[in-house]
């Protein structure tokens, strides 16, 4: 009898350990799903660093005391190979727009292989040039104060005190754009093509963005 209930207590044993057999496995996590917990991570990191920088002065004005704007700033530097601290200094948010400053955009663009040479610059014109990674065609682009004065730029302080950059500016975004708008990674604009921009900082808006003033 002994012998009897030891080993139906072994077999209920075995029974409770082992799967049944029409139990599935529970399934792989896909590719997407571990890239989404790896950004998620990576977000809450950002937004822990944001946190702590957010009352610096490593902060510029547009970003100062928004820790949930400095961490999306901070996670958009690192898609386009920016580091934390050089990010705060590149991305600039204006009017609820994030836009990379104009030396930024060009070297974001050169680190990736794409070749951009000033041609020309003056404080009336700015002629600049760009050819793709692998690619033996050159694109020009040319901004002048005709240009400026027909799309009402001139009348801005930055115009005004600094002509050459602006230009400049101008003619980086836009070739840019031409040559390598997948680097760009969402931020296709110059800072300095956005109203309300003032030396990496933010101006008092005095009219809604116009599509037409980026262009």
């Amino acid at each position: 009898m002994s012998n009897e209930i030891a080993t139906r207590d072994e077999q209920n044993a075995v029974a409770t350990t082992e799967p049944a057999a029409n139990t599935l496995p529970a399934p792989a996590p896909t590719a997407g799903t571990v890239a989404l917990m790896a950004w998620a991570q990576e977000a809450s990191l950002a937004y822990d660093m944001a946190t702590k920088l957010a009352a610096t002065s490593f902060v510029p004005q547009s970003l100062r005391g928004k820790p949930g704007d400095i961490a999306a700033a901070i996670l958009a530097g690192s898609e386009l190979g920016l580091k934390p601290m050089a990010t705060l200094k590149s991305i600039d948010i204006i009017q609820g727009t994030p836009a990379l400053r104009a030396h930024a955009m060009r070297a974001v663009i050169q680190k990736q292989g794409h070749t951009i040479e000033l041609v020309e610059s003056e404080d009336t014109r700015c002629r600049m040039r760009g050819r793709r990674k692998g690619s033996e065609t050159w694109q020009e682009v040319v901004w002048d104060i005709p240009r400026a004065t027909k799309l009402g730029l001139l009348g801005k302080d930055q115009w005004k005190k600094q002509p050459k950059t602006m230009l400049v500016a101008r003619a980086t975004g836009e070739l840019c754009r031409l040559i390598a708008s997948d680097a760009l990674h969402g931020l296709p604009y110059a800072a300095e093509e956005v109203d309300g921009y003032v030396h990496g900082e933010v101006a008092p808006a005095k009219a809604p963005l116009s599509v037409a003033a980026l262009t």
